[in-house]
Formats: C-alpha cells, sequence, structure tokens
C-alpha cells in the first residue's frame, strides 16, 4: 500500500513539473513582446539609412561544386524514404487496432509533424542543388523559419511526452491507461503544438522587424543565425531571444526525458527477471536512440558558443536534423519494434489477401 502510494505521489510530482515546465513559455509571452516591440521600434528607426532588401539567395551547398548532383540524388532518396516510412507508420497507426494505444498515438503524431517539417525545408534544398542562385521572397523566408520553429518545437516535446509515456507504462503499468487517457495524450500532443506555436510568434516577428543589408544566406533554408547574421543592426537582443528560446526548447525537454529515465531505469533494477528487465529496456531503445540523435545535433547546433561556428559544420549539423533524424524516426521504430513489424506484415498480409 505504501509503495503504491509513493507511485502516485512519484507519478503526480513528474506530471506537475511536465505541466509547470511546459507553460514558461506561455508566461514569459508578455514579457518577450515587449522586447520585440522595442526591437521593431527601434528597427523601425535604423531601417530608414539602409536599402530595403526584399529576397533572399541561399549559398547552400555552392561549395561542392559538381558534387551537387550526387548531393542531389542523396537528399532526394533520403526524402522519399523519409516521406515513405512516416506516411507507413502513420497510416498503420490509424488502420490496425492493435497499434490504438498512447505510446503509437505520439508516434503518428511525431510522423505526422516530420512530414510537414520535411516538405518544408527538403523541396526548397532539392531545388537549389539544381537551379542555381533561386531567390526566395522575405514573406517566403519568414514562412519557413515559422514553419521551421513551430514543427521543431513541437517535435522535441513530442519526444519529451513519448519519455513520459514511458515512465508511466514502466513505473505504474496498472494505472497506465487511466494516466494516459484520450484526454491526457490529446492536452499533451496539443500543448507541444501550442508551445511551438509559441516559440515561432515570439521568434520570428523579431527576426523580421530588423533591416537586412545581405542577399546571400550562407545555408540551405531560412535557420535563425543565417538569417540574423545579414542584419545591418546590432542583433544584440535577437541573439538573447534566440538564445533563450533554443535554451527553453532544448534543455527543457532534456531535464525532463532525463528525470523520466532516471526513474524509469530504477524501476527496472527492481525487476527480478533478467528477461523482465530486457523486455522493459526494449520498450525504451527506439525512444532513447532518436532522443539521443535529435538532442545531440540541436544541443551542438544552437547552444554552441558563436566562436565555434562555421559554414561547413553547420551545413553538416543542418544535414543531420533536418534529413538524417526524420529518416531514423521510422527506420527505428519499425526495425526495432516487433508490434510495428506485425501490423506491417498484417497489412501487407490483408491486401495480398
Amino acid at each position: 500500500m505504501v509503495k503504491e502510494e509513493a507511485s502516485r505521489f512519484t507519478l503526480s510530482v513528474q506530471l506537475s513539473l511536465f505541466l509547470t515546465l511546459s507553460s514558461i513559455a506561455y508566461e514569459s509571452f508578455p514579457l518577450m513582446t515587449l522586447l520585440i516591440a522595442f526591437r521593431h521600434y527601434y528597427s523601425r528607426m535604423q531601417r530608414k539609412n539602409f536599402t530595403e532588401v526584399t529576397e533572399f539567395i541561399f549559398l547552400g551547398f555552392s561549395s561542392f561544386g559538381r558534387h551537387q548532383i550526387t548531393l542531389f540524388v542523396v537528399f532526394l532518396s533520403i526524402y522519399i524514404l523519409t516521406l515513405t516510412g512516416n506516411v507507413i507508420i502513420m497510416t498503420i497507426t490509424l488502420m490496425d487496432h492493435h497499434l490504438h494505444t498512447p505510446m503509437y498515438f505520439f508516434l503518428s503524431m511525431l510522423a505526422s509533424s516530420e512530414t510537414v517539417y520535411t516538405l518544408v525545408i527538403v523541396p526548397r534544398m532539392l531545388s537549389s542543388l539544381i537551379f542555381h542562385n533561386l531567390p526566395i521572397s522575405l514573406a517566403g523566408c519568414a514562412t519557413q523559419m515559422f514553419f521551421f520553429v513551430t514543427l521543431a518545437t513541437n517535435n522535441c516535446f513530442l519526444l519529451t511526452a513519448m519519455g513520459y509515456d514511458r515512465y508511466v507504462a514502466i513505473c505504474d503499468p496498472l494505472r497506465y491507461m487511466v494516466v494516459m487517457s484520450k484526454g491526457m495524450c490529446a492536452w499533451l500532443v496539443c500543448g507541444s503544438l501550442g508551445t511551438g506555436l509559441v516559440m515561432a510568434v515570439l521568434h520570428v516577428p523579431a527576426m523580421f522587424s530588423l533591416p537586412f543589408c545581405g542577399t546571400v544566406v550562407e545555408h540551405f533554408f531560412c535557420d535563425i543565425y543565417p538569417v540574423m547574421k545579414l542584419s545591418c543592426v546590432d542583433t544584440t537582443l535577437n541573439e538573447i531571444i534566440n538564445y533563450g528560446v533554443s535554451s527553453f526548447v532544448i534543455l527543457v525537454p532534456i531535464g525532463l526525458i532525463f528525470i523520466s529515465y532516471v526513474l524509469i531505469i530504477s524501476s527496472i533494477l527492481k525487476i527480478a527477471s533478467a528477461e523482465g528487465q530486457k523486455k522493459a529496456f526494449a520498450t525504451c531503445a527506439s525512444h532513447l536512440t532518436v532522443v539521443i540523435v535529435h538532442y545531440g545535433c540541436a544541443s551542438i547546433a544552437y547552444l554552441k558558443p558563436k566562436s565555434e561556428s562555421s559554414v561547413e559544420k553547420d551545413l553538416l549539423l543542418s544535414v543531420t536534423y533536418t534529413i538524417i533524424t526524420p529518416l531514423l524516426n521510422p527506420v527505428v521504430y519499425s526495425l526495432r519494434n516487433k508490434e510495428v513489424k506485425d501490423a506491417l506484415c498484417r497489412a501487407v498480409g490483408r491486401n495480398t489477401s
């Protein structure tokens, strides 16, 4: 009885921590809005002294010269595999009643988000590899950045929700379906997307209130730092906003996932049988693999000192988290997950019969 009460207390603390930290983004909205308004007013006063830039050109992979066709083929192949894998995951989780569980609901939401995420970035990048110096309007760049920030943040918090789901499943399995109810799952998904929208609303208007002098973006999409470097004025406030947003989006989920896995591992080690421990670890292995790659690349890209930045390193990191990671999700969850493979076999069997 005491053990059950302690488990419920730990569960409530974990959930309260998740809800509290997630709400920080919304509570900070008024202060950040004032900072953005000041930045916008200051930039309008300075903009009068500069010729207004109306479009950008991506430098992309132009330094690779003749190898750009090879890159096009490689990236197109990965893109097709990514779309195919994510569409398959979304389809089988919708059609197969065996996968109508919170874990696979979150997985399908992540696959949907990753699909739109790649659609926002990759087609434009592929076009730039074939047709050089394709311009993008300021509005088009702002739109791409808005979706990028929204969906990247959404993905981070969806992975956090998936970590919380694994925590409940292993640490309090008897109450799993009660805690992870349809309402709770919907709330976590909406909270993830809402947090992404708030981060984008805070970030993108502040960025595009700046006057720009340069037109060549040293990147293959409208990422934050490459666009910021084209500004004619001091960008200290924007850098503070960016670092604050990046720290929140990366460090808060990492902290929550770390707490989840400390509690998960402590619970698994209490399992008497080695087979039981192995089975419990297996349920978390796919999620943990994706988390390590996703947050590892994001942390290096957005939290490293500016002095350590270089165009080549930034391009390599960006390729990892915009092209490789979206492919990693369906591959890892398909190859390492018996339930997904069984669902695929059932779907193939129905289609061939």
